[in-house]
């Protein structure tokens, strides 16, 4: 885990392990919000108002998406682009519309050339350092906060700290950073209209200004938004359980070190 030393409370583990820790739990995450993704996926993709009183709107809130992809494309579908996404996050909005990794590869290759895979990089690499910035800013300033509230007898239970100032900072770092993952998005998938009929409408976009441009056009300022509710779920959950798990493992691997000593 960049930023976090696991060491700073005297645990005995070594870089290595600490390693493994954030490794393992950020698969054990990415496999338990997966559902979450899709569903925000979805929801960022929707030219139409993500409202019960648009007729049009074939999303219109988080159950009522979930239930209709349930229905529609069966349990597996919860779990759409998860090998890509474990691998790398790039790509991923595009193996959405797609049955299997392989088909979007060679669809995408063939129809665009190479350069279509790195769609959608300007604004990820604008905002994965304040994102991974805020994050871990966030984390450590609730843990500070937390240190100062909470009882000597609640600080025993360190996991259950560790799981909500997680959360919080989730959640305040994907806000303020949400509007450029839309636009991400929306650039990934562009080129693969006819994949996308049944979603809904679609636009082309000529790249991020323009993308930003035609958003604020059609859809308002509520459209840089578009799925940010399923998008907190899913930061408090993963950078929740992420922490919580690397916590775990951390400890883990310092008790068994400590119970062979």
């Amino acid at each position: 885990m960049v930023g976090y030393d696991p060491k700073a409370d005297g645990r005995n583990i070594s870089n290595f392990e600490a390693a493994v820790a954030g490794s393992v739990s950020g698969l054990v995450t990415r496999v338990l919000i997966s559902p979450l993704d899709v569903i925000k996926i979805r929801f960022q993709l929707q030219i139409e108002r993500l409202s019960r009183s648009d007729p049009n709107a074939k999303y219109h809130g988080i159950l009522q998406a979930g239930r209709q992809i349930l229905q529609e494309e069966g349990p597996t579908a919860f779990w759409k682009g998860h090998i890509p996404a474990q691998l790398l996050s790039i790509g991923y909005g595009a193996v959405q519309v797609y049955k299997t990794l392989r088909d979007a590869v060679v669809t995408m290759y063939r129809t665009e050339g190479p350069l279509v895979f790195y769609k959608g990089l300007n604004p990820t690499l604008i905002a994965i350092f304040p994102y991974a910035g805020f994050q871990f800013s966030f984390y450590n300033y609730l843990q500070r906060i937390c240190e100062w509230v909470m009882p000597a007898e609640g600080k025993k239970n360190g996991n259950l700290k560790n799981l909500l100032c997680g959360s919080g900072a989730g959640v305040i770092s994907k806000t303020l950073t949400y509007p450029l993952d839309l636009f991400k998005k929306r650039l990934q998938v562009g080129g693969f209209e006819q994949a996308r009929v049944t979603f809904g409408q679609v636009r082309s976009y000529q790249g991020l200004l323009d993308c930003a441009r035609q958003v604020l056009r059609e859809e308002g300022m509520r459209g840089f938004f578009k799925g940010l509710s399923p998008s907190l779920l899913k930061a408090a959950f993963s950078t929740g359980l992420v922490f919580f798990w690397y916590e775990f493992f951390c400890n883990l691997f310092h008790y068994m070190k400590k119970a062979d000593s």
